[in-house]
Formats: structure tokens, C-alpha cells, sequence
């Protein structure tokens, strides 16, 4: 593996719509209730966004590194437990992010309200002891309610504000299926790694669940997404349309069901993200109609 794609590789691309999905949904939704909506504040959300996604996943990928949590991985190749980066220069690629996103940030902040300055060192805090504290709440079963609130929530609300700086219940509603799929992405993560994780104490909350409470919980993530999606109907009558990704969840609940496991469920994990990325497109088409 050459340099430049090692560090491609370690940006983890397949959670990336994590990160993209609440900038389209809440943009979208920008320009479907204002008349006066700023694009490059957008534009800065999903910098933003993407930016911390990013340092997330180097993050962590340096903190379970050196905490010995990553020998023998299932998954995506982790730079420092494979020896493919030394960890001081993964913990530098997670700075750099961090940077990335607090830079943008600030500028966001600058043209909206400073508060987001303050919203924005929270989620660098929480991005960080995600897994890189000496009491990670990764490791205690707290990860799926942040990324709920961070990737879901705030992102989708953010977003909407950033391009209107306004806040509505329609951006609220909105994140809901987009933050329910985040923490799928997550479920599913930790359901692979369940059997290592719970050898090496980390206990996620698949491992605090066992196997057939994760797998169910991973599927009612799925389908409280598309519950929420059709809830939409409120704000747009296209957002039925999501019901056409409804054999897609289907496909990838059946496999889970059937007890796939390991690098069975590393293909899996890529389908939740595409369905994701699927599902918040098509809530973002059906509000620019």
C-alpha cells in the first residue's frame, strides 16, 4: 500500500456519508423555507462536517492504536495497530483535521452567531474522548448517542442555521432518520468487532448488548430511519418516495437476521452507508421540488 492511499484508507471513506448527509438534508431544507439562504455558509458546514469525520476516525485509529485494542482487526485497515503509520504521525493527521474543521468553523461563526464556536469545541472534545481519554465513552457503550446528536442533530440543525440562521422543528424532524442511520453505521461497526472487543475490555454497546440484542438494535435503527423519513410527509408529500429504498434495508436486515458475522458484515457496512447517503439524497430531492 503506497503512502497516499494508506492515509485514504485510514480516513475510513466508507463512513463518510455520515458526515455528508446532515449537509444535504439541512441544506436542502434551507432552500425549500428561505428566501434568503447562504450557500457558502453550507458550503463551510459540510467542510466542517467532512472534517471531523475525518479526525474521528484517525483519532481513533491512533488512540486504539496505543491502547492495544486494534491487533488482529477484522475491519478497515487501521494505520497504527497494522504498522502501516507510526502513531505520532496518525495523532498529527487527527490534529490536522481538527484544525481543518475548527478554521472553517470560526468562519462559519464569523458570518452566523459565535456560538457555534462553542458548539464546535464540544464536538472536537467529544470527537476526541470518543476513544482517546483514559475513561473513553466509546468504551462504555456511549457511542451511538453521540453520533445521534453530533452526525444527526446538530449537524442537520446546524447546517439548516448555518444557511438560514434560523432554527425550525422541520430541521429537527429531519435529522432524526439521518442520525438513526449515523448510529447504524456505528452499530454495525461494533457488532463485527463485538467478539475482539469484548476480549480487550471494550465494552461498546454491542458487547454491553451481546450479539442478538446488537443485531436487533442495528436493525430497529433501520427501520425507525425510515419511519421517520415518511413522517416527512409533514414538511414535503415527496418524502414517500424513501419508501422505494425499503428492498435495500430489507437485503442488508435479512443478512444481519441470518447471523452474518466478521468480515461477513464488513460489505454490510458499506450498504448502510450508501443507504444513508441514498436516503438523505432522496429527502433532499423531495424538498427542492
Amino acid at each position: 500500500m503506497n503512502s497516499a492511499s494508506k492515509w485514504v484508507a485510514g480516513a475510513r471513506p466508507r463512513t463518510l456519508p455520515a458526515a455528508i448527509s446532515p449537509v444535504i438534508v439541512g441544506g436542502a431544507l434551507a432552500h425549500r423555507l428561505s428566501l434568503n439562504v447562504s450557500y457558502l455558509n453550507i458550503a463551510l458546514a459540510l467542510i466542517v462536517s467532512l472534517a471531523l469525520q475525518i479526525a474521528v476516525n484517525y483519532a481513533n485509529d491512533y488512540s486504539d492504536g496505543v491502547k492495544g485494542t486494534d491487533e488482529k482487526r477484522v475491519g478497515p485497515v487501521r494505520l497504527v495497530g497494522s504498522g502501516l503509520a507510526s502513531a505520532a504521525s496518525v495523532k498529527r493527521a487527527a490534529f490536522i483535521s481538527f484544525g481543518v474543521a475548527a478554521i472553517a468553523g470560526t468562519l462559519l461563526a464569523s458570518r452566523t452567531s459565535y456560538i457555534l464556536i462553542l458548539i464546535g469545541a464540544v464536538a472536537i472534545a467529544a470527537a476526541w474522548t470518543y476513544t482517546g481519554s483514559s475513561k473513553p465513552y466509546g468504551y462504555r457503550g456511549f457511542g451511538e448517542i453521540s453520533v445521534f446528536v453530533f452526525f444527526g442533530v446538530v449537524a442537520t440543525v446546524g447546517t439548516f442555521y448555518a444557511g438560514t440562521q434560523k432554527v425550525s422543528w422541520q430541521a429537527f424532524l429531519l435529522s432524526l432518520p439521518v442520525g438513526a442511520l449515523s448510529c447504524a453505521i456505528l452499530a454495525i461497526n461494533n457488532l463485527r468487532d463485538l467478539p475482539k472487543d469484548g476480549v480487550v475490555g471494550k465494552l461498546t454497546l454491542a458487547v454491553r448488548m451481546g450479539d442478538v440484542k446488537a443485531r436487533a438494535f442495528f436493525i430497529s435503527l433501520l427501520f425507525f430511519a425510515h419511519t421517520t423519513s415518511l413522517l416527512s410527509v409533514v414538511v414535503t408529500p415527496w418524502a414517500v418516495a424513501t419508501i422505494f429504498l425499503a428492498p435495500i434495508t430489507s437485503q442488508i436486515a435479512r443478512a444481519t437476521i441470518k447471523g452474518a458475522q466478521g468480515v461477513e458484515l464488513i460489505p454490510l457496512l458499506g450498504k448502510t452507508g450508501r443507504l444513508q447517503l441514498l436516503l438523505s439524497t432522496t429527502l433532499a430531492i423531495a424538498l427542492l421540488i
